[in-house]
């Protein structure tokens, strides 16, 4: 079994969940959590069963690393 970073990003307007993995072009939506991962799942299945799980698999990228920085939304933009 293959673990995989899941994103989810809550819906703040219209409430919800989309649930999604980085770099394969596969989404799933619910109520909660829960049901987006669920329907995640289910169209990764079909993304899977479509292009094969080489394919699939060769779309994932794990990241090496992950930083937070601190950006002031005030600061004047470069061109």
């Amino acid at each position: 079994m293959k673990q995989l970073t899941v994103e989810l990003i809550p819906d703040p307007d219209f409430g919800g969940f989309t649930a999604r993995v980085p770099d394969i072009p596969a989404y799933g939506e619910g109520e909660s959590e829960e049901e987006a991962i669920a329907d995640l799942k289910e169209a990764l299945i079909g993304y899977v069963e479509t292009f094969g799980l080489e394919e699939t698999m060769a779309r994932v990228n794990s990241p090496i690393s992950l930083r937070q920085i601190e950006l002031e939304l005030d600061e004047p933009v470069r061109a």
